[in-house]
């Protein structure tokens, strides 16, 4: 009997959802991806750290004396003139009080003091009246010689008398300058707080400041008793600022002077510049916040940028920097995501239309996001990131947002 039309029709049909059946349960799915496209522009290479502002130079103003210093006239913040605002009083130290043995060996010293002062004005006065004596005796040797009763020898002899007699006195008028001196040392040693033995001298140290800038800190707020050296308050100029990153040693090795860095979360809406003025000779151990023991080293930073853009920066203010240690303008970049090892090599898998290819590629400088592909990709070329183990050579894959 033969077929009708209709028949062949139904039955190629057939044959065909059987055939679309077949594929769909024994093809391959294809594996969703994350890709990314191989291009060219500019690259740095950093080492990142975080780091510290600090005013250039600090002037601290210190007690020259000891004794009481006055109740601060600055408060911290407040603007300062050099050699016009004054910054703080002193007072010198007041006698200590006596105890009943000390009061007793003073009181003493003041009587042998005045005993001696008697002394040497009696023995002054002595020599006042050897010296008259002397004298006389000279004018009447002088005249018996001039009429020639008297020798020569005679007159001779009353002149060095007279001489001694003068250089007597001059001795006795010199012991009671130093007995009045003495006297007066040990009345001082009576001097007590409250007592007016020292009303005649100069009342208080003034203070002002060495510079024109800002009051940083106050030692010493309220008046009180110090000693000579102590600092009472802390000068500066807060748009004189210098910036101190802590590095590990083996990322200060290869710093040199003049390295640019970028200055970032300082609370600006821009990166400021800067660039490495010199990096400490010396490291030291410091541990992590894992308890892991490191070397460390201070690297000081000069601000390339101008005041006016930084406005609000101070001291003592946390920042980020990116310290460039090589750049490139026309680099060619793969993300380091999309890199892997492979029998000790780089690679990455490259999409050639549908299906993924492991494609070894050779890589140069590199840095925290990307590194420079020397060999193996071109631009245009698109790569998956993060390959999962899903992933191999040939396997259909499709990028994630084409789903």
């Amino acid at each position: 009997m033969a077929l009708q039309p209709r028949q062949y029709i139904i039955g190629i049909i057939g044959i065909g959802a059987l055939v679309g059946l077949g594929w769909i349960g024994f093809r391959t799915e294809p594996v969703p991806v994350d890709v990314a496209e191989i291009s060219a522009g500019a690259m740095f290479v950093t080492v990142n750290a975080d780091g510290e502002t600090r005013i250039r130079d600090v002037y601290e103003v210190s007690a020259p004396i000891s004794g009481t210093v006055r109740r601060a006239p600055v408060e911290v913040g407040d603007p300062v003139t050099a050699r016009e605002t004054v910054v703080a009083v002193v007072e010198p130290a007041a006698p200590a009080l006596l105890d009943s043995r000390s009061r007793e060996q003073a009181e003493a010293a003041v009587a042998e003091a005045q005993a001696a002062l008697s002394t040497a004005e009696a023995q002054f006065r002595q020599a006042e009246e050897e010296l008259s004596y002397a004298r006389s005796q000279y004018e009447r040797a002088r005249t018996l010689a001039e009429r020639g009763v008297s020798s020569q020898t005679q007159l001779e002899d009353a002149s060095q008398i007279l001489a001694i007699r003068l250089a007597a006195r001059e001795a006795a008028q010199s012991n009671v300058t130093m007995s009045r001196s003495r006297l007066q040392r040990a009345r001082a040693a009576l001097i007590e707080p409250g007592m007016p033995g020292g009303s005649r001298y100069t009342c208080c140290v003034t203070l002002k400041s060495p510079i024109t800038g800002t009051v940083l800190s106050v030692d010493i707020v309220s008046e009180g008793p110090v000693a000579a050296g102590t600092r009472l308050v802390t000068l500066g100029r807060t748009d004189d600022l210098e910036i101190v990153a802590d590095l590990l040693s083996a990322d200060a090795v290869g710093l040199v002077p003049g390295s640019p860095a970028i200055v970032e979360r300082w609370g600006g809406p821009v990166a400021l510049e800067a660039e490495l003025r010199s990096v400490e000779p010396s490291a030291h151990t410091r541990f992590s916040a894992l308890g892991i023991e490191e070397q460390r080293v201070d690297a000081v930073f000069d601000f390339v940028s101008p005041p006016d853009i930084r406005a609000g920066l101070s001291d003592r203010y946390a920042v980020y920097l990116r310290i460039v240690t090589w750049q490139g303008e026309d680099v060619l970049q793969v993300p380091l995501s999309a890199l892997f090892r492979k029998q000790g090599d780089w690679a990455v898998f490259r999409i050639v239309g549908q299906s993924a290819v492991l494609t070894a590629v050779k890589i140069g400088h590199r840095n925290g996001i990307a590194a420079e592909i020397t060999e193996g990709l071109g631009q245009g070329d698109r790569v998956i990131l993060h390959p999962s183990d899903a992933i191999t050579d040939g396997v259909p894959v499709v990028a994630r947002g084409a789903l």
